[in-house]
């Protein structure tokens, strides 16, 4: 558990994650350029990492068989869901974490309740995908006997209302001046005997919005045949958004998913006010350990964190600008299509990094480089992330 005198950081501290693959590879390119933002804002961040490293579904099976599966599944779950308590109950606000087994992952989903905001756009369309990971098919217990698994699962009013007043929530912050345009559930409602219609009926006349709740093919062909309307707000069963946020993307917001990331936001009460950040691609444990991994998502995680939670204003623009310079230098990995190993491509971001920051910044930061003011005192040596204790 956690000691209650672990913080050794002046300000805020951010939670850390790692999983197995490509895991602790991300996991030191996110604390490196949390370390450099810092050092430029001058403030002091700390870093509370887990010290379980949780396993990926390639690491699980290669373990051993079913049955231990299973117990290793449970044992991270119960850590992890443990780290984020605990993490909330100090005040952290923010968790950096990279892929884990879906599993262990649904299990804590489930149990804090988690709905996933992704902002999309693509010209002059902007879209908001709100992914309910707190009920539905992902969640639920395994139950095994031979040749067959039992998964169950559950539906349930309080839940869907607190999915859908997150999402309008959202919403008014994305659009402020107008709010959503319009308002689409995709889930499979057929199936819940017309609970759900009902449910999403009461929310409606309670919030005193129009709530478009179709089945997830219908949703399909309207995308495909007219596209989304600007201010379009997406409230989808997780089956469906997960198979289809990949095709958004593609469709909608042109990046792929190596260079997304995404914002799980917690409902529970245990856990209410922790944002857990994270990479939209897997573990990818075929590159591990070969400095190979597409590090942009995480890249912008981090700057994402450090504006949003530790007091950085103006990180996120910075690191699409130094993004930008890198991308046009030609620097990326094999995935994209370049040569460049993952230590290159942020070796290459933190050096266009101080170029791209706010003005007062970057030009305190150019005054501070070696022989840029001969005789000039030493500048002081702002704070970088304090390391702090684990679960």
């Amino acid at each position: 558990m956690e000691r209650s005198a672990e913080r050794r950081a002046a300000g805020p501290v951010i939670g850390l994650a790692v999983g197995r693959g490509t895991g602790p590879e991300l996991a030191a390119v996110f604390e490196r350029v949390m370390h450099e933002l810092a050092r430029s804002y001058a403030v002091d961040i700390g870093i509370a990492r887990s010290p379980r490293t949780y396993h990926s579904y390639v690491s699980l099976r290669a373990e051993g068989g079913i049955e231990h599966a299973r117990r290793l599944t449970h044992a991270d779950a119960e850590h992890y869901e443990r780290f984020c308590r605990t993490r909330a109950r100090a005040g952290t606000t923010a968790v950096f974490r990279t892929a884990i087994n879906a599993q262990s992952l649904y299990l804590v989903r489930q149990r804090l309740q988690a709905v996933k905001v992704d902002p999309l756009g693509s010209g002059g369309t902007s879209m908001l995908l709100v992914r309910d990971e707190a009920q539905g098919f992902y969640t639920g217990e395994n139950d095994h006997s031979p040749g067959t698994v039992t998964r169950t699962m559950s539906f349930s009013r309080e839940i869907t209302g607190k999915v859908v007043a997150l999402a309008l929530e959202r919403a008014r912050q994305q659009w402020p001046e107008h709010g959503a345009g319009r308002i689409v559930m995709a889930y499979k409602f057929h199936l819940l005997d017309g609970a759900l219609d009902a449910w999403v009926a009461e929310l409606a006349e309670r919030h005193g919005v129009r709530l478009e709740l179709f089945q997830p093919d219908t949703v399909n062909r309207d995308l495909i045949e007219h596209g989304p309307a600007d201010r379009t707000l997406i409230i989808a069963g997780n089956e469906w958004a997960d198979i289809m946020h990949v095709v958004l993307l593609d469709r909608f917001g042109s990046e792929r998913q190596e260079s997304r990331y995404t914002e799980n936001v917690h409902l529970h009460p245990g856990a209410a006010g922790l944002v857990e950040y994270q990479t939209v691609h897997g573990s990818a444990d075929d590159l591990a350990d070969r400095d190979a991994v597409n590090p942009v998502a995480t890249l912008r995680a981090a700057a994402a964190i450090a504006e949003r939670h530790a007091g950085c204003p103006g990180a996120v623009e910075a690191a699409e600008r130094a993004l930008k310079s890198v991308r046009a230098r030609g620097i990326v990995t094999r995935d994209l299509g370049g040569r460049h190993s993952t230590t290159a491509v942020v070796d290459a971001f933190l050096d266009a990094l101080p170029g791209a920051l706010p003005g007062a910044l970057s030009s305190a930061l150019s005054s501070a480089l070696p022989g840029a003011h001969p005789g000039a005192p030493e500048p002081r040596k702002p704070a970088g992330p304090a390391p702090v204790a684990g679960s």
